[in-house]
Formats: structure tokens, sequence, C-alpha cells
């Protein structure tokens, strides 16, 4: 058995685990022979033609193309949601559109690991592709704020298969191609996110008529692509494959934990709510915010409990994993790797827009694109490169803290510093780009049941979202707390002394908020004061960002702490393959095999 011979390995921090199906699966005890049939082989035990079959490509296709789809589907229209508000609005609801694409991907990641654990992945991920289809069409054709809060909320549920994608194409390959094949799905990112600002810009500028909907008409064609090669293509184990052939469906769904899923899917989604609430829809002593955090707090903690003490036969999320303290530091790497990340994608463009702006909109954008683009080219490069220098540990280790020093430097950044921030900037996103890419593959590898995947990676999912959303909302609460301070103590003073009356420091401040014609309405405004005032404003922003990239040291002292508690895992980089495709209908051969 494959899993023998990885239990034999002596290397430390890393458990025996295994590609079989579960001991406690009815038909597994039951000695049914169906189980397991082609879930588990060596590469050289493939068919020759097995990777170069019109399945396997046309998986990892649908795979590459769903995840671009599915952080494209984020990614173009967060930079222009202004404008999308102007046209289709104004509402002071255009901020949910952001917000139902976190909350639903977050949520329901882990019932999508678990479900397709289950039941099979097949329908669950072309059901998947076909809402990406649907929330397209949806969003490219809104007429309200509130229907594209609905297509988002749509794009966002599908984004959870789409975003699975490391343990879907994980589970295809042998275990030593998988920080490759993670690389290849990154290529797909490329157009999806890293440059993201300027497709959405470039669209708004170039192609008026067209417009924000444009990004949404590309969507469309990038989520119909995806949706073909994962109906046409995408064959793995069906239930029977899974369960044996007298496995009754309608058992395990009788069996299904439907009061843990309630449980995990209110509390986060409550919780996340309150969060991301905070600061932006309402006030963070607002009862709204406390409420929900407060009510989300005690529902997660209900599902532990639940799920701890109730003996289910499918609970939704066996708590055996977290006994895996390997698995666990890889999880949390990944999620405080996506926190240190997150300091850049909210205080980056920021900072591009109020002190980096003078080179038009195309440029703003482009700057605006390098956290995008160089985390993205990171992971390719570390996942390309990753098993040929070994130690992957070790390189986790060194691209945290390389990442760290670049951005703790950024504090030294502020007007007048570009060229240097854009330097720190992307050399420190490459570096946590490199190390997220080699985590979220040791989670695939630290994970004890290769059988049961989704489980353990969508749970991994679900805590990272989690986790950098609560280093977001603490970044957005230091540089919210820092600007009101710091445009309160630089600005009045500077323009009261240029010479502008105290009833005008005010409007002035929040023109800033609306663009440079509102400048002009501003009573006793002069082109020198407008400089003068233009330059406090701006050294004030830069003092605020400076807290925030020295509040990041916090987190990446403790990503550094959890990169040392990351198991040894080359000698996991073996030809084991832990799942096959199968030739469509028939069941009976692998792709590539010949009849």
């Amino acid at each position: 058995m494959a899993s023998e011979k990885l239990g034999t390995y002596p290397h430390e921090n890393i458990d025996t685990f295994s590609t079989s199906t579960p001991v406690n699966d009815p038909e597994k005890v039951n000695g049914d022979a169906v189980v397991g049939a082609n879930l588990e082989l060596e590469e050289d035990a493939l068919p020759p033609g097995y990777f170069t079959s019109k399945f396997f490509v046309g998986s990892m296709a649908g795979i590459g193309l769903g995840l671009m789809a599915g952080v494209a589907s984020f990614g173009y229209a967060a930079p222009i949601l202004g404008v999308i508000n102007a046209d289709i609005g104004p509402d002071p609801n255009i901020t949910w559109v952001a917000l139902t694409y976190t909350l639903t991907s977050a949520v329901t990641l882990t019932i999508i690991g678990r479900v397709s654990d289950i039941f099979g992945r097949r329908w669950v991920f072309v059901g998947g592709a076909a809402l990406g289809v649907i929330g397209s069409i949806i969003a490219a054709t809104a007429q309200s704020v509130n229907a594209l809060i609905g297509a988002t909320t749509i794009l966002g549920i599908a984004a959870a298969t789409q975003l699975s994608y490391f343990y879907v194409m994980g589970e295809l390959v042998p275990m030593k191609y998988r920080l490759a094949g993670n690389a290849f799905c990154y290529i797909f990112c490329i157009p999806g996110s890293g440059v993201a600002p300027l497709v959405s810009n470039s669209f708004i500028l170039y192609y008026p008529k067209v417009g924000w909907r444009g990004c949404y008409y590309v969507l469309i064609g990038i989520e119909l692509a995806s949706f073909l090669c994962w109906f046409f293509f995408y064959h793995p184990p069906t239930f029977r494959m899974k369960h044996g052939q007298q496995a009754s469906v309608i058992g395990y769904i009788k069996n299904f934990d439907y009061v843990g899923t309630t449980l995990y899917t209110g509390g986060l989604l409550v919780f996340m709510m309150g969060l991301n609430w905070g600061g932006s829809v309402y006030p963070w002593d607002s009862a709204y915010v406390i409420a929900t955090i407060v009510v989300g707090f005690v529902g997660l903690v209900a599902f532990v409990l639940w799920e701890c003490f109730v003996d289910l036969k499918e609970p939704l999320v066996p708590m055996h994993i977290f006994s895996n303290y390997s698995w666990d530091a890889s999880v949390l790497l990944t999620g405080l790797g996506a926190s240190v990340y997150y300091a850049f994608a909210i205080v980056w463009p920021s900072m591009v827009g109020v002190l980096y702006s003078d080179g038009g909109v195309i440029k703003s954008a482009a700057l605006s694109s390098l956290v995008g683009l160089l985390i993205t080219m990171g992971q390719i490069t570390g996942g390309f490169l990753g098993k040929t220098i070994g130690h992957l540990k070790w390189q986790c280790v060194v691209g945290i803290i390389l990442g760290a020093i670049c951005f703790g430097s950024m504090a030294t950044c502020g007007v007048g510093t570009q060229v240097r921030a854009s330097a720190l900037v992307g050399v420190g996103v490459f570096f946590i780009g490199w190390t997220e890419g080699a985590a979220i593959t040791i989670v695939t590898l630290a994970a004890k049941d290769q059988y049961a995947l989704g489980t353990s990676a969508g749970v991994a999912g679900s805590i990272r979202f989690l986790i950098s959303s609560i280093a977001a909302t603490v970044y957005s609460v230091i540089l919210s707390n820092r600007l009101t301070t710091t445009i309160t103590a630089l600005v009045p003073p500077a323009l009261i002394a240029a010479g502008l009356p105290a009833s005008s420091v005010a409007p002035f401040i929040a023109a800033f908020a609306v663009g440079p014609t509102a400048f002009e309405a501003i009573p006793g405004i002069t082109p020198e004061i407008l400089a003068i005032g233009t330059n406090a404003y701006q050294h004030a922003n830069a003092d605020a960002y400076r807290t925030v990239f020295l509040s990041n040291i916090a987190f990446s002292g403790v990503a550094i702490i959890c990169s040392l508690l990351l198991p040894n895992v080359d000698h996991l980089l073996t030809a084991q393959v832990a799942t096959t495709l199968h030739k469509g209908r028939d069941e009976g051969h692998i792709a590539g095999e010949k009849e």
C-alpha cells in the first residue's frame, strides 16, 4: 500500500498519513473490493497517455481558467467601485459588492471541500462553474447596485470552488509535482488579479461606451470556457467509486452534519460581517458591529463544541485534523502570509492615489498592480523552482523574513520616495508570494488523509480567509485612526498659515475624497494655498501609512514563528497520485488507458 510506503519515512514532524479510504467508512469495513479503485497509484503505474489525455489536459485547463475567473470576479470590480456606483447608483450599499464576495467565499470553502469529499467532486465543481457564468451575466447587465450585489453573491459562491484549485489540482498530479502544478495555476492569476487595475481602468478610459461592464463581459468568457472544461473533461472518482457499489447516497445525506453546518455558516458569516462592517458601514462602537461580532463568535464556539462532543457519523469538520500540528502550522502560515500581503493590498493603492498619482490614471493603475502582479510572480517562481531548490521549510522561513524586512523598511517611505517604495513593495510581496505558494502546497502534503483532501484543504482555505480578514480589519482601523490624528495635526495649521479662512478648512479636506474639481468651489482657495494644503495632506497620509507598516511587523513576527514550526516535507514529494481521472462515463478505465 502507498500509505505503508509513505508511513515508513523516519523524518521529523510528519505523522503517518494515508491515501486510502478512511477506516470508518462502512463500505471499506465491509470489504467492498470496489472501494478505492483507481484512487491511488504510483506515477509509473498510470497509463502512458494519462497526462496527455484530453481528460487530464482539459481538467487542468478548467482548474486554471476557474482560478482566473475566481480572482477576477473580485479583482476587476474592486478598483473601480466608485465608477460603478456613479453609473448605476449612487447607493451607500456599494461596499457590499466587495463584502459579499469575501463572506460567501470564506464560508463556502469548507462546505464544498467536505461535500465533494463525500459525494464526489464532479458535479460540485461543474455546478460552481455554472454559477460563475450566471453570476457574471447578471453582473454585466445589472441596472442597480442591489442587482450587482446579488450577482457578486453568486460569484462568491462560485469562487469557493474556483479557489479550491490547490487540492483539486494537487490530488491529480504526483505529489512531487504539486508545487509546479500550483505554479501552473498561478499563471492564470496574472490577467485576473495581477493586472486587474490596469484592465478595469483601461475599459473605462479607452472604451467609455462599454465602461466597467467590459470587465464582466470578459469574465463571462472566462467563466464559460472554464465551465466547458469542467463539464466535458473533469471525471474524478464518483460517489460509488469512493464508497462502493452498495453505498447509499440517501444514507450519507441523512447522516450529514446539518446542525454543524448551520452553526458554522451562521457563526462565521455573522462574525466576518461584523469585522467588515466596522469602520466602513457602521462605526466600531455601533451596536450592529458589536452584536454581530459577539453573536458570530458565540456561534463558532458552539460549532466547535458540537463537532467535539457530539457523536457524528459525517461531521462537517472532523476535529482530529487539528491534532496534526505540522498541518496547523502550515495553515496558519498561509493565513499570516495573506495578512502581510493585505497590509499592502489596503495601503499601497491609497499611497499611489495620494502620494504618487502625478503620472495619470494608467500609470497609477500600473503602480497599484504591483502588489497583485508581484505576489503572483513570486508564487509562480517558487512553484517551479521549489522542488529543485529543496528544503521547502527553509524556503518559507527565508521568504517570510525577506518579506518582513522589506515591509518594515516601507516605514521609511513617504512623499517623493516613489522608486524606493515601489522597489520595497515589489520585492516584499514577491517573497511573500513565494512563501505562501510553498505553504499552501505544504497544507496538502502534510494532511494525514489524502483521500479526504477536500475537507482539510477547505478548512484551511476558510481559516486563511478568517485570519486575513482579521488582519485587514486591524490595518484598516489603524489607518483610519491615524489619518484622523495626522490630518487634524498637520493640514489645518498649514492651510490657516497659508491664508485660507478657517471656515474653508473642512471643505478643503473633504475635497480630496471628491476629486480635483471640488477645490474650485472652496472660498478663499488659491493655487499657492492648494499646493501647500496638498503637501500637508500628503505628509499626513504618509505618517499614517508608516504606522500601518510598523504594525505589520507583529504579523510578520508571528508568521516567522509559524514558518519555523513547519514540517520537513521534502521526503513527501513522491510519485504518489492521490486521485485519478476516468474516461467519462466509463468508470472502469483510467484516462489515457487503451481499451
